[in-house]
């Protein structure tokens, strides 16, 4: 019987082989999974025996990544912002970059909720997740809410494109007890009968086309959909930005996540959208640029006529 320290040493072998830049880690997580424990037990008891069926299990996690797929495929669940998502090949797995995303939007609807008296029937708060994939932003900001006790006075939708997306989502949603507080919906964008929202995430397709061969063998296991974002990376995250003076409140805020050398181009872009607005690029925890904040330069000043713009068409991505 085989022990723990030793199928770490073999699988991160085979791994580092096959091509995986983070073979140590990966082998970690696989065996982790096979035997039922977090990657710190594995870590701290080498000596530990690893019974046949557990074996069995991490040798064909192994075959699985040393083909190149994903590792949270393999074990069919990523964790995200402190909680477990299930996903599959219907969704982008969810990166610890778009965490930034989830702090940033709890942080907004908060200081919305809590920095002067809201008098009894005050409307609630309206978030919109657009191309939410397996719910992620959508779902994890609805969990931070809820510990704040923040969800009544909260509406949350979350749109994509996808109906298999969608289906993860809500399945997402279910299982972090969240189903009832999110409508989920199948629409490119925003549809045009929602009324404006206070607070727009959305994480869309950002990668240029000419890029995605060479990403990782790892993201041609997920949907092209989520990941193409046209010929600089920014075709449907225009698009959004377009819709920006209608789907947005007089002092509403969009955040977006964009690629990391993509800051000036989204900044150009919406300081071409009619009106006035301001936009700015916050740093992830690497130091790169990565979430775009949008929103009206002088609120007093946005007409409430923006309300009726119309709003194009957009694929989801996640």
């Amino acid at each position: 019987m085989s022990t723990i320290g030793e199928l770490l040493t073999a699988g991160t072998a085979r791994l580092r082989a096959s091509g995986s830049e983070s073979a140590r880690l990966d082998a970690e997580l696989l065996l982790g999974w096979a035997i039922g424990a977090e990657r710190t037990a594995v870590i701290a008891h080498p000596d530990a025996p690893v019974g046949a069926d557990a074996a069995a299990n991490f040798e064909a996690g192994l075959v699985r990544r040393e083909a190149g797929e994903p590792v949270a495929y393999v074990r069919g669940y990523k964790e995200f912002h402190g909680l477990a998502f299930a996903v599959d090949a219907r969704a982008l797995i969810p990166r610890p970059e778009t965490e930034l995303l989830v702090s940033e939007a709890e942080r907004e609807v908060a200081h919305r909720l809590t920095s002067a008296p809201r008098p009894d029937g005050t409307p609630n708060l309206r978030v919109v997740d657009v191309g939410t994939g397996s719910g992620a932003i959508a779902i994890a900001l609805a969990s931070l809410l809820r510990k704040r006790r923040m969800l009544p006075e909260v509406s949350m939708r979350a749109l994509d494109c996808s109906h298999d997306a969608l289906e993860l989502a809500r399945e997402n949603a279910v299982g972090h007890a969240v189903a009832d507080v999110i409508t989920f919906t199948q629409s490119d964008l925003l549809p045009s009968t929602e009324p404006p929202f206070d607070l727009i995430l959305a994480n869309l397709p950002y990668i240029p086309s000419g890029d995605i061969d060479g990403l990782p063998v790892a993201a041609s296991f997920e949907p092209r959909l989520a990941l193409d974002g046209g010929p600089d990376g920014l075709t449907i995250v225009r698009l959004l930005l377009n819709a920006l003076p209608g789907a947005l409140l007089p002092d509403g805020v969009a955040l977006l996540e964009i690629g990391f050398d993509q800051g000036p181009a989204v900044e150009a872009a919406v300081a071409a959208l009619p009106g006035e607005w301001r936009c700015s690029v916050l740093p992830d925890l690497a130091g790169h640029p990565r979430l775009a904040r949008v929103e009206r330069a002088a609120a007093s000043g946005a007409g409430s006529g923006a309300a009726g713009a119309g709003r194009p068409g957009v694929a989801g991505r996640r």
